[in-house]
């Protein structure tokens, strides 16, 4: 079922008032001049060079002048608010596409599928989902349920403002899926934090033999970085150079952000390189994934090559720049690319940057000057990231008295963070002070707060596997236990030491080590290793910051198995062989 929408005649094509109006463009002044030529002329009656005027209007990006025309027209048509909504979507004007919207239903205008996939388009840019959820009920009160094309701007609509399950259920009620649906819903998938779920329907359309397209790869692309599932990354690359697709800006960029996400940095440089339109976000991309691989000085020469030949850095490139000096401890350079920040580019800072300040200050021991960086921001700029870098230097360098300081800071601002108590209790804990450990650890107690659970991801024959902490899901679990268990022993007869710190401490000995062992990503590298070939590098993806025991221990094991094992944390890359770790244990 659908409504056609009326077009202007042949006769009105060729008319002298429609061709003054062509000539006119998207211009705001040209168009005030030829709206009151057809005042004068008596033009101003025919709805269909009103209908083009108030699109141009539109389209020139003066939703106010729009806004004056529409309330000028006596009963508008539906071929006059078609077009109204469907600019207004088009163009960023999303609450006015659903107020013209509103207007067609009062005035008892029929809606057409033209009309649903706009308005319903204008409510997923602003993810309106208490405003669409109405307007979804009208589509199948109109009849217009099973359309194929509102049924393809549902899915969007619905993913983008968080409700995935009704996304998917309008995907599933589809009688036939077009590219694009499927690309929504995967896209809808990725975007809500879903990645494993996103990777599964795109392996659910290749059996079913739907043609990809770019769109198709970059979001199972962007799904494969936040898995680091670096094989099924680089089949999509292989399979895009066979199939001889355009790596325009945007797939360059997807690929360019998952193979440094999945650990492969070298690949991604060998993207950059070939690529023949490189605009600020690829230039960013790669100077990014240089600094989170500790990379700094490949960072910083490229953002030099980027200021020499490349596009002006913005400010997201220069939070890229600081934050792989800050990684590297590269504090002269931070400092100088910070200042060219406003003397070269007259970028004003940021929270990120001034979190990447501190942080840069803070890991390189200057604690006095990271503190009295923040005491110089104003009240509103020392945000709460601001003060958690401090107190994450502190813990560092093991700065008690300057540590409990900046938490009280950090308390006061955000109560009910519990990675706040628990980066205090470490400072206690690493100075010794067991009762104060004790006390902010009842102070989480009362007030409910817990620690986020960590896990770990691993990619096996393009497919992934998660552990948590002492895990005890997985099929081979006895075996896992049995080899982890084996590598441990190793590792101690080869000298490595359990660090108990990073443990509860009111646990014994013998218990804090039991607890240390079966972190989730010692499990999941022992399955790793099980699983692969001698030779094959370890990949494995972890969500909060790897503790200093797990870090430790991987050391010993990369040496003791003879395997290149990388990491990803919640923070950076580490890449361990024979016994070293690529941060040469600056984290």
């Amino acid at each position: 079922m659908e409504t056609k929408q009326l077009q202007p005649t042949q006769s009105l094509w060729h008319s002298p008032a429609y061709q003054v109006l062509l000539r006119a463009g998207p211009r705001l002044k040209p168009l005030q001049q030829v709206h009151a030529h057809l005042i004068v002329s008596g033009s101003y009656r025919s709805r269909a060079l009103l209908t083009k005027l108030l699109t141009l209007a539109c389209t020139a990006g003066s939703i106010l002048y729009t806004r004056q025309l529409y309330f000028s027209i006596t009963n508008p048509d539906s071929f006059l608010f078609n077009a109204l909504i469907k600019a207004s979507s088009k163009f960023g004007f999303s609450r006015d596409a659903i107020l013209f919207y509103r207007r067609m239903v009062t005035a008892s205008i029929p809606q057409s599928n033209y009309t649903f996939t706009a308005v319903i388009k204008a409510c997923a840019d602003i993810s309106a989902l208490r405003i669409g959820k109405p307007i979804h009920s009208h589509v199948l009160v109109r009849g217009y349920g099973s359309d194929l094309f509102v049924q393809a701007a549902l899915i969007p609509f619905y993913a983008r403002s968080g409700d995935v399950v009704e996304a998917k259920n309008v995907f599933d009620r589809m009688p036939e899926r077009t590219v694009i649906a499927w690309n929504s819903m995967i896209s809808g998938y990725e975007q809500n934090g879903f990645a494993k779920e996103a990777v599964g329907l795109f392996y659910r359309m290749r059996e079913l033999g739907v043609e990809f397209d770019s769109a198709t790869f970059v979001s199972v692309l962007s799904a494969c970085s936040q898995l680091g599932a670096l094989d099924l990354g680089c089949w999509l690359h292989d399979y895009i150079v066979n199939k001889s697709f355009d790596v325009n800006v945007v797939l360059g960029t997807s690929l360019i952000n998952m193979y440094t996400k999945c650990g492969n940095v070298s690949k991604a440089r060998e993207v950059f390189d070939e690529m023949n339109d490189r605009n600020v976000v690829a230039w960013t991309a790669m100077i990014s994934g240089y600094g989170m691989h500790g990379y700094g000085r490949e960072a910083i020469e490229l953002f030099r090559l980027m200021r020499s030949r490349g596009p002006p850095p913005n400010g997201i490139t220069f939070v890229a720049v600081l934050s792989a000096c800050a990684h590297a401890g590269l504090v002269h350079e931070g400092r100088k690319a910070y200042a060219r920040m406003r003397q070269d580019y007259g970028l004003v800072p940021g929270l990120e940057h001034h979190v990447c300040m501190v942080d840069m200050l803070g890991r390189a021991g200057f604690l006095n000057e990271a503190f009295r960086y923040i005491n110089d921001l104003k009240r509103e700029e020392q945000a709460p990231a601001v003060w958690t870098a401090m107190l994450g230097a502190c813990k560092m360098h093991k700065k008690l008295d300057l540590g409990v300081q900046v938490a009280e800071h950090l308390l006061a601002a955000e109560p009910g963070n519990p990675s706040h108590y628990v980066l205090l209790s470490n400072v206690y804990a690493l100075a010794g002070q067991m009762d104060r450990v004790e006390t902010v650890r009842e102070m989480m107690i009362r007030k409910g707060l817990k620690k986020r659970v960590g896990y770990s991801i691993i990619e096996v024959g393009q497919k992934s596997y998660l552990f948590s902490m002492g895990d005890r899901s997985h099929p081979e679990t006895t075996e896992i236990y049995n080899y982890l268990d084996e590598l441990m022993l190793r590792s101690k007869e080869a000298g490595y030491v359990p660090a108990s710190g990073s443990v509860m401490h009111e646990l014994e000995e013998e218990e804090r080590e039991y607890a240390l062992r079966y972190h989730s990503e010692k499990l999941a590298l022992a399955f790793g290793l099980m699983q692969t070939t001698h030779g094959m590098t370890i990949r494995i993806v972890k969500n909060l910051r790897m503790c200093e025991d797990c870090h430790s221990a991987i050391k010993f094991i990369s040496h003791t198995a003879n395997r290149e094992v990388i990491v990803r944390d919640k923070l950076r890359f580490h890449h361990f062989k024979n016994g070293l770790c690529s941060c040469q244990d600056y984290w």
